[in-house]
């Protein structure tokens, strides 16, 4: 369970730090912003904004290479939720969808940034209810951890295939005991994994996202670009984004591990995960740092509330 959630991490991160779908020159490399080192995505929904001559120029000059009209595309804050434009399934339940709503948000409130947050906080909002089964099942198996711990010494070194169906036996007892049901768990991270997917792609497929500011931070600029014009402050997303990554896993894989062999796999997959979360941020926009430490907050938040009511008998046992 855990092994999978720390490897869906990690698919993550290497997706929305990979090269698919990004502008590139008539070399096949890619166009990279040099004001703010962002890749130019090739696939965008709508134009930048007139103001941002320089971006717009760029598409246009590269236009021949990439498949990108950039005159035939909508402003972004006129983006329809659906077009005529053939798009796929994909992206027509997902991605654009999504993007219409960051947009529309974002129009309303005149900050991007702040419509970034409560989409993600809407979404989330929506995805509560799985999201707490999965909660809940990591606080049973907290609580069924001490009978499980016990079961993992009893057969320790019982390798033979009668020890072990009687092992799964008894584990399968101490499993309805506590209401425990590892399937849960993993049948509701495989539901929420697309429409994370979708988010990140909708937030860079839409380019004024990127053009404006929230508490000061530019949405468009890398960190590892703002280091190098002595803009230092921006080190603080990197380093929110590691902690709450941290906790949010941390909560999970605590209650989760038994043995410890796998508690000793887990945190070492744990800490490979997040230094390689913490490479890869240097180089990804700070509308995606803010997405992520938003999803994360809310996921710690969460946890933190299911566990206080769990401990208070608040919250029934449900099943999926």
């Amino acid at each position: 369970m855990n092994k999978r959630k720390v490897v869906l991490l990690i698919i993550i991160t290497l997706l929305i730090s990979g090269c698919n779908n990004y502008l590139v020159d008539e070399n096949n490399k890619m166009v990279i912003n040099s004001n703010t080192g962002q890749k130019l995505r090739s696939d965008i929904l709508c134009k930048p904004s007139d103001n941002n001559k320089e971006i717009l120029a760029e598409y246009e000059k590269y236009s021949e290479f990439n498949n990108t009209k950039i005159s035939s595309l909508p402003k972004c804050k006129d983006i329809k939720i659906y077009s005529n434009k053939n798009e796929g399934l994909w992206n027509t339940l997902f991605v654009v969808p999504l993007a219409f709503i960051i947009t529309k948000l974002g129009t309303f409130v005149n900050n991007y940034g702040l419509g970034l947050i409560i989409t993600t906080i809407l979404i989330r909002g929506i995805l509560f209810p799985l999201s707490q089964k999965a909660a809940m099942q990591s606080e049973n198996i907290s609580q069924a951890k001490p009978e499980l711990e016990k079961l993992e010494k009893k057969y320790k070194e019982k390798t033979d295939q009668e020890s072990l169906m009687k092992k799964n036996k008894e584990m399968l007892v101490i499993y309805k005991k506590y209401n425990v049901n590892p399937v849960v768990g993993c049948i509701i991270s495989f539901i929420q994994l697309p429409l994370l997917l979708a988010f990140l792609e909708a937030i860079n497929r839409v380019p004024v996202i990127f053009e404006g500011k929230f508490l000061g931070y530019k949405m468009g600029l890398t960190p590892s670009q703002a280091l190098k014009t002595g803009s230092y402050h921006y080190i603080i997303l990197i380093i929110l984004i590691l902690i709450t990554t941290y906790f949010s896993f941390k909560f999970n894989s605590s209650n989760n591990v038994v043995s410890p062999d796998q508690k000793k796999q887990t945190e070492m997959m744990m800490k490979f995960s997040i230094i390689m979360i913490g490479f890869v941020s240097f180089g990804l926009p700070i509308a995606i740092s803010i997405y992520w430490i938003t999803s994360n907050s809310f996921t710690i938040i969460q946890n933190y509330l299911v566990k206080r009511r769990k401990n208070n008998g608040k919250v029934k046992e449900t099943n999926l």
